[in-house]
């Protein structure tokens, strides 16, 4: 019997999730849009399967550990070749991208990226694995499908919140403007990319966030609409992690789901190294 997302479980005419088709096929779940990113970026979904790794990006730490680890599948979020489409030229014809290929083919491992699938869960499954690991998961008031607003229960600074975030996620950094040392109580959530202006000025002046809590997006957007409400008197503040601080909580939840719904494999989640230092 094979658990579907949601506690659901169908039987499979007894037969257990052995190759790597079957765990495609579960992370793909009701099914996948024909302009999707995700797919299967190396190797055969026909191969037996071994053992199965989950990591945000395919970076060559993070294959050597899955390959230690016994891993012949590969769950990423992010593509192989420094690219959000593998299939741009100047990514997937580099030097850097072929030795990794490489790698990966003489490994035998097979890739598979999961980037769309869990963004479309309802709720989002990165936003839900950050807001978990934030220790909010009580305190969510209102989820969307680009995020999620929680209420903290008892009012806080941005600064502090900020403090929160470094211990409970191990990052050493954030960035943050706005009114850092203003009181907040509700925070909206928006992981990856989501940072930009569509997102996030909605959720100051439609939700009344006090603070919205990022991956990233474009400076001119949501830092400079945060700095000129500071500068009219609006009680407003912008923390940004990083996209991979932001988005790897997400996919630790994913191995969790996946090792409920495949108990016979052995599903290991690898946590890479955080990738800048603050000169």
């Amino acid at each position: 019997m094979l658990a579907e997302p949601g506690g659901r479980e169908r039987k499979e005419a007894g037969k257990s999730m052995r190759t790597v088709r079957h765990v495609m096929d579960w992370l793909q779940g009701a099914g996948q849009p024909a302009s999707s990113v995700d797919g299967l970026l190396a190797g055969s979904a026909d191969a037996g399967l071994k053992g199965v790794a989950v990591a945000f990006n395919a970076s060559l730490a993070v294959l050597e550990k899955a390959a230690a680890a016994g891993a012949n599948l590969l769950v990423v979020h992010e593509g192989i070749c420094y690219s959000h489409d593998d299939r741009a030229e100047w990514s997937a014809g580099s030097r850097s991208a072929g030795l990794k290929r490489q790698w990966i083919r003489q490994a035998g491992l097979a890739v598979y990226r999961s980037h769309d699938g869990p963004h479309r869960r309802n709720p989002d499954w990165i936003t839900e694995g950050l807001v978990s690991s934030l220790g909010w998961g009580d305190a969510v008031e209102q989820v969307m499908p680009a995020a999620a607003i929680v209420r903290l229960p008892e009012p806080s600074t941005a600064r502090s919140v900020a403090e929160h975030i470094k211990r409970k996620l191990n990052v050493p950094w954030l960035r943050g403007i706005g009114g850092l040392d203003y009181r907040c109580s509700r925070i909206g959530i928006a992981v990856g990319y989501r940072g930009g202006g569509s997102v996030a000025v909605p959720l100051y002046e439609e939700s009344g966030v006090d603070l919205v809590v990022a991956g990233e997006g474009p400076e001119w957007e949501t830092p400079e609409y945060v700095r000129d409400s500071l500068h009219r008197g609006d009680r407003r503040s912008l923390l940004l992690l990083g996209h991979a601080a932001s988005e790897e909580p997400g996919m630790r939840l994913l191995a969790e789901r996946l090792q409920a719904a495949v108990p016979e494999i052995p599903v290991h989640f690898i946590e890479d190294a955080y990738s800048f230092t603050v000169l």
